[in-house]
């Protein structure tokens, strides 16, 4: 990834690059699984939206999980409408990097992918993801429905204790309600399948969830 050295707060919507009308253009089919990356989906997946540092490394997390149909990455949480990962790395858009995870129910629960959020990034730490520095490396959990935000509160105040009983610091996870979700440039789409040798510096602190 690109270590930004930009700001590391957020614009205001006055502040912010104007963006563009015209969506990122996509290649819609997962390059590991083969199933599509934007809509229409199956009636029966359901959708979480995740920030965790580099974007490349969380999606990878994702779909290795069982019963993760698809995912995607994308711009979401500042206010530049289609931005680029250019303009995503000055710090002028707001947004944050985040994978869209598309999940079947019947095989796997939202529960299940929050102790893979908590367990696989340090949520400590600000506007940062180890030295990938920048406002678009914010924790963040973004929620679509009232019972993903209660159970994104509830799985934040548990590994808070858990982090705090090994001697680690205070969580800086921001839990939202779930803004627009922008679509990377396709080079990005599952990228570290496309360039396993990618760098990205995506890592947990070593607490378990449970």
């Amino acid at each position: 990834m690109i270590f930004s050295t930009k700001k590391l707060g957020l614009p205001t919507p006055e502040e912010a690059l104007p963006g563009r009308d015209t969506p990122m253009p996509i290649v819609n089919r997962h390059f590991v699984s083969g199933e599509p990356i934007a809509p229409p989906f199956p009636e029966h997946w359901q959708l979480a939206l995740f920030g965790m540092g580099c974007f490349w490394g969380a999606e990878r997390k994702f779909w290795q999980q069982p019963g993760v149909c698809s995912t995607a990455v994308g711009y979401a949480g500042g206010y530049t409408p289609n931005p680029t990962y250019q303009e995503v790395c000055t710090g002028d858009t707001g947004h944050n990097e985040v994978v869209c995870v598309f999940y079947d129910p019947a095989h796997t629960t939202y529960q299940a992918l929050l102790e893979v959020f908590w367990q696989a990034h340090n949520p400590t730490q600000g506007m940062r993801q180890g030295n990938d520095r920048g406002s678009q490396y914010r924790s963040g959990l973004y929620t679509y429905t009232d019972a993903q935000l209660a159970q994104a509160r509830a799985s934040r105040q548990h590994y808070q204790a858990r982090l705090l009983k090994a001697g680690l610091g205070e969580i800086t996870t921001e839990i939202l309600p779930a803004p627009t979700f922008y679509y990377a440039e396709d080079y990005h789409q599952q990228y570290l399948a496309k360039e396993p040798q990618g760098y990205c510096g995506l890592g947990g602190l070593g607490v378990g969830y449970s």
